[in-house]
């Protein structure tokens, strides 16, 4: 187990003290905060496991955290949970096109609780084993969130990013839309299959000729040639 801290801000003490208790059980350093700034006076001094985040905070918003965590470089590759008592579907795919990794709605089972972070550590793992996935016209810097085609570095969002990744790592493997979903967002879907034609349309767009490397395999889903 890390020595590393999961990180929870939450402006409702007895969630942070629930989620204190059972993460504590399960072999994690915790520190918790209930206001934005102990946290961001806090977190500067920490090395985070994982972040776990409120999106209803007094003062401020967990979307704006969110944003300004991915920015700094020393934050930009930990793992980061939304939870929250807002369940609209727009706030979750805002929250995981901004860079959060999986998405909590209170209230929520303590066992489901350290279950996804669990969940969420283990991709996180498998990610770093590999840095740079490198083909002919194609170079990913997993680490970096870096991507050139033809030797010229394009600007993705997270999903666009986290779809070339998945493609790129098993070139020639066929992903169904169901897959590529559970891939992005896990278990909990939370929009339609065909939200991934999107994203593989504005990929294409920005991928340029080499766009045409993937393809749409009808009626199954797509792959990297």
């Amino acid at each position: 187990m890390s020595d590393k801290p999961v990180v929870i801000l939450d402006d409702e003490s007895d969630i942070t003290d629930l989620c204190m208790v059972h993460l504590k059980k399960s072999g994690y350093r915790v520190e918790s905060y209930n206001r934005i700034q102990d946290f961001e006076a806090g977190i500067k001094k920490a090395d985070p496991l994982l972040i776990i985040l409120d999106l209803m905070l007094p003062g401020g918003d967990g979307f704006e955290i969110l944003k300004q965590l991915k920015k700094e470089p020393r934050y930009e590759n930990v793992p980061v949970i939304m939870l929250t008592a807002r369940g609209d579907e727009i706030d979750k795919v805002l929250g995981l096109e901004l860079g959060a990794d999986d998405y909590i709605t209170k209230p929520f089972s303590p066992k489901e609780f350290v279950a996804r972070i669990k969940a969420v550590l283990r991709r996180g793992e498998r990610k770093s084993d590999v840095k740079v996935i490198s083909l002919d016209r194609i170079r990913i810097d997993l680490q970096k969130y870096d991507v050139t085609v033809d030797g010229k570095r394009i600007d993705l969002t997270t999903t666009e990013f986290k779809i070339l990744a998945l493609l790129c790592e098993k070139r020639g493997w066929v992903y169904s839309r169901e897959q590529l979903l559970n891939h992005l967002w896990g278990t909990e879907k939370l929009v339609i299959d065909r939200t991934i034609d999107v994203h593989i349309r504005h990929l294409r767009e920005k991928m340029g000729e080499a766009g045409e490397m993937i393809k749409n395999i009808r009626g199954v889903g797509y792959k990297l040639e």
